[in-house]
């Protein structure tokens, strides 16, 4: 008894100690000196933290959800039990382990400072990183955009005010390159928070939805994605709830689209119920913050008593543009905060700087739900102005600028060689199946768009995110064949609102201008949304309005920017950013069919400036040729070690790539590059070029050099040395060409027997043309001492034998006969006189 009731006691401040230590109330050297003492030996004399280390968390907990045809597996309570969530999610054999952590202190940000990284470890695809430390470096694109996409979907459902530093971490454990990690690492944000004591009103699910032949596919794998002409990524809610839309396609018709998502969204409900399962079994207790930065209501209605008609004034003058407007929300600002600091001595400055933001974003949005008007005059469905003007410089391969409100994009198009594309990373290339691209927009926005000093760096995950999405947009109208690759860069000169979609825009004309044979314009616009939801349960929308075209202000204080792009058929692009914890399916079919409306409209306008394509390209243009070069005239076209590209390309500009074993692309940045090439490359040619030779013709060869293994002859003068082997130099074996008494300069009769179907290379041979054993040699130890030598008249079968031995060897004299090593080994001197009459015998012979 008095050992249980120690143990007992034991266990109680056991536990009393984890609670100060989760809630952070001491140092860690209080708790490094006090905890572990308390926790070291028991009475059984084995050490308390071996017998239940784990008394919240040391169950390993799974459930598995089948989605389409496909089993999502979600497991907790084995990896990571430091963190204040953590899951394991695998599609397949791809693993993802998501952490999520969220500090108890609150931050001085003034917002929620929510950290999202995703990484992509070489390890977990079976590679060894590229980079010179072999080690993973700095995020890439596609890891900040997979990022943003998991930030999108779990931001909206916390708690309004909570502005407590969190943190979630993606990191792929496997990765088998068939299902995309990017799904697993969503719906692992989505149980490591909801099992967590974070603060948070999820959980959420998310799915990929492409259509392949009219078929809709829940989570494609790699290979499936590719033949999809949809590849969407749905995040929803419980109540069939959408929290976020990412979507490419090619040219898809508004009602498939419109299907796709209310598929997506059915599919969600089941990963939600997983989660659920999971969270009562294994989920903490929310913590419940010491604080949330929400302004008290008596600061509010005195904020409302002093601002309201000073800022209703200035929200309905309509004359007023983006600077004017924000001066005077700033002058009224001032004023009230002086006010209410005199009123309210012991508020926080941020309390008073928040009931402002709160008074000011309530009134914007009641002027809209309750009188149907925008601060610029303009009704629900209307766009603002918008100008478009192409070919702006003559150097530039295509040019546009796209103006629309006060909103300016100026996009170039630059072509360049094949060379000249992006070549992905290995891990890139696992996931995603491309090697590279050649089609790439870069979106730039510089900090004048906004009137702003800054430093101009690389881009920001901002600034990566809209170009991805203007890429989107354009790219399934770009032709996949065409022989350049096209950089269109989109810098942003002034911004009030919509700068992606003004991007894909301005890139379209650009494209037409720069002479791209795209299938069909392209425009984008961004669709707005102000509600008015129940206080207690804020995904309960009483009221609401879309917004068509939205300026700077109306995103800021609305609840969406959903922007969508596309032709006049169909879709190719959106992105939907919500800031609700979820909007039901009707706002989002109104949202897409009154975006198709804007963009048809935008297209029209566009039409004005230009309609279609240029049918030839610029003055400045590139300039791209195919050249057909022969096996046989490629050693002399590329030169010793590409000696002869080099010059080419030093001396002219112009880009040289073979594409098979006999052409050769040539790529020049104007026409000008082009003529100076193609001469060079004619002059090349045209003195290297060779007579045709008749198979089975004799010719007169010259000997231009005398080698151990044979002789190099020239059967034309603009042709190059071939190398005649020893083996066909005679009929007997011949170790050296000298003991024959060739000598350079010697022309010497061959027959001529094609070429080489590997190497191109000439096949000639003089032995052929001789009798057997017939031929006068010289003896090496005598000079010059010439002998004749008797040789018997060969049969018609020996002949016709050995001409077929000749026709069957190649002019290096690998494949030499046995039977030639029957001839004589040595060139013997005949040391006996020979008469006349056997003279003029062999002669005859």
């Amino acid at each position: 008894q008095a050992n249980m009731a120690a143990n007992m006691a034991k266990f109680r401040i056991s536990k009393w100690l984890g609670i100060i230590r989760e809630n952070r109330l001491f140092g860690r050297s209080f708790l490094s000196r006090y905890v572990v003492r308390w926790q070291t030996e028991g009475t059984s004399g084995v050490r308390w933290v071996h017998t239940n280390p784990w008394t919240d968390g040391g169950k390993v907990r799974e459930v598995s959800v089948e989605v389409g045809d496909k089993v999502l597996r979600i497991s907790t309570g084995k990896l990571a039990r430091f963190a204040d969530g953590c899951a394991v999610v695998e599609i397949g054999d791809t693993s993802a382990m998501v952490t999520a952590v969220s500090r108890t202190r609150p931050s001085t940000a003034g917002f929620l400072p929510l950290t999202v990284d995703y990484r992509q470890k070489a390890a977990a695809a079976g590679r060894i990183p590229t980079t010179h430390l072999r080690r993973e470096l700095a995020q890439t694109d596609r890891e900040i955009l997979v990022s943003r996409l998991i930030d999108r979907s779990i931001r909206p459902l916390f708690p309004a005010g909570y502005m407590y530093e969190t943190q979630v971490i993606s990191n792929l454990l496997a990765v088998d390159g068939v299902n995309d990690p990017d799904i697993a690492s969503i719906n692992g944000a989505s149980t490591a928070l909801a099992l967590s004591d974070c603060p948070w009103n999820g959980p959420i699910g998310a799915v990929r939805v492409g259509i392949i032949d009219d078929e809709y596919v829940i989570n494609p794998t790699r290979r499936e994605l590719s033949r999809s002409k949809l590849n969407m990524v749905v995040t929803g809610a419980e109540r069939n709830l959408v929290v976020m839309l990412e979507a490419s396609a090619e040219n898809v018709l508004l009602p498939d689209f419109q299907r796709a998502i209310k598929t997506g969204v059915k599919e969600t409900q089941k990963i939600i119920r997983g989660i659920q399962t999971l969270q009562r079994e294994v989920g903490k207790e929310k913590r419940t913050p010491p604080k949330l930065f929400t302004p008290p209501e008596e600061i509010l209605e005195q904020a409302r008593e002093l601002a309201t008609e000073k800022l209703q004034a200035v929200f309905t003058d309509a004359t007023h543009h983006k600077f004017s407007r924000d001066n005077a929300v700033q002058e009224i600002r001032a004023e009230v905060d002086e006010k209410l600091r005199e009123l309210f001595p012991e508020a926080e400055p941020f309390m008073i700087t928040e009931a402002f933001n709160t008074v000011t974003k309530q009134l914007f949005r009641n002027l809209i739900l309750d009188t149907y008007q925008r601060c610029d005059g303009r009704d629900m469905t209307s766009l603002r102005d918008i100008s478009c003007a192409v070919d702006l410089y003559k150097p530039l391969h295509g040019s546009a600028l796209f103006q629309r409100g006060q909103t300016q994009v100026l996009s170039t198009v630059t072509f360049d060689s094949k060379e000249s594309s992006l070549k992905m990373d290995p891990i890139t290339e696992i996931l995603g199946g491309l090697k590279q691209k050649d089609f790439m927009l870069h979106y730039v926005f510089p900090p004048y768009a906004t009137n702003e000093t800054g430093r101009v760096t690389s881009n920001t995950r901002r600034e990566l995110g809209h170009g991805a999405l203007a890429e989107n947009a354009l790219k399934p109208v770009v032709p996949s064949d065409f022989p350049f690759t096209i950089r269109l860069t989109s810098e942003v000169l002034e911004s009030n609102g919509s700068s992606s979609m003004a991007s894909a825009c301005a890139g379209s004309l650009a494209l037409m201008d720069a002479g791209v044979p795209i299938s069909a314009a392209v425009a984008g616009v961004a669709i707005g949304l102000v509600t008015r939801t129940d206080p207690d349960h804020p995904s309960d929308i009483q009221d609401y309005k879309l917004l068509t075209d939205i300026l700077g202000i109306e995103d800021y204080m609305g609840d969406m920017d959903f922007k969508i792009a596309g032709t006049k058929k169909g879709i190719t692009a959106l992105q939907a950013d919500i800031k609700l914890p979820g909007l039901p399916l009707k706002i989002i079919m109104e949202a897409t069919q009154q975006a198709t409306m804007a963009k048809s409209d935008i297209i029209n306008i566009m039409n004005k400036a230009m309609a279609k394509p240029r049918s030839t390209r610029k003055e400045y243009g590139p300039v791209s040729e195919r050249l057909q070069v022969p096996v046989a005239k490629r050693a002399q076209f590329v030169g010793p070690g590409g000696y002869n590209i080099r010059r080419i390309t030093a001396g002219t500009g112009v880009t040289i790539t073979q594409v098979d074993e006999e052409t050769f692309s040539v790529f020049a940045p104007n026409t000008a590059a082009m003529n100076e090439a193609r001469e060079q490359i004619d002059e090349l040619l045209k003195d290297k070029r060779e007579p045709e030779l008749e198979f089975g013709a004799i010719y007169t060869a010259t000997i231009t050099e005398i080698r151990e293994s044979g002789v190099l002859v020239k059967l034309f003068p603009a042709m190059s040395p071939t190398l005649l082997h020893n083996s066909q130099l005679d009929h007997r074996r011949v170790s050296h060409p000298s003991a024959l008494g060739f000598e350079v300069g010697q022309e010497i009769s061959v027959k001529f027997f094609g070429r080489d179907p590997a190497t191109g290379k000439m096949r000639l041979s003089r032995k052929v043309l001789i009798a057997p054993a017939s031929s006068v040699v010289k003896n090496l130890n005598v000079t010059k001492t010439p002998a004749s030598v008797w040789a018997s008249p060969a049969s018609k079968e020996q002949k016709e034998g050995e001409k077929g031995e000749v026709e069957g060897e190649t002019e290096d004299g690998q494949n030499e006969r046995g039977q030639e090593e029957g001839h004589d080994s040595e060139v013997t001197d005949r040391s006996e006189n020979t008469s006349p009459s056997k003279s003029s015998t062999h002669a005859a012979t």
